[in-house]
């Protein structure tokens, strides 16, 4: 069975990075998905695709997936970059572009 492990990335609804400190491992969908006959809602035949499991760290998640087995797939996070800023940085000489409001 193939899993992935990965960093979640920040959501766009909110602005903080709470759910973005863990690692996750996910399975990877076995069946295809078909929409049901009757309500037309899409379903799977196995449950797995569902199932996320939290871990501390990436080295936790990689031994949990070879003591099970499992072949793996680790995504690296993208390193967030800041470009600090200062509102003094509005009025500078150097400044690209026209201020305007």
């Amino acid at each position: 069975m193939m899993v992935r492990i990965f960093k979640p990335a920040k959501t766009a609804m909110q602005s903080g990075r709470s759910k973005t400190r863990e690692w996750v491992l996910e399975y990877r969908a076995e069946s295809r998905r078909i929409p049901e006959p009757l309500m037309g809602w899409v379903s799977a035949g196995d449950t797995t695709n569902q199932v996320r499991i939290p871990f501390e760290s990436k080295d936790e998640a990689v031994a949990f997936a070879k003591k099970h087995g499992f072949t793996y797939m680790v995504q690296e996070p993208h390193e967030r970059q800041v470009h600090p800023k200062a509102y003094a940085d509005n009025f500078a000489y150097t400044r690209r572009g026209n201020w305007t409001h």
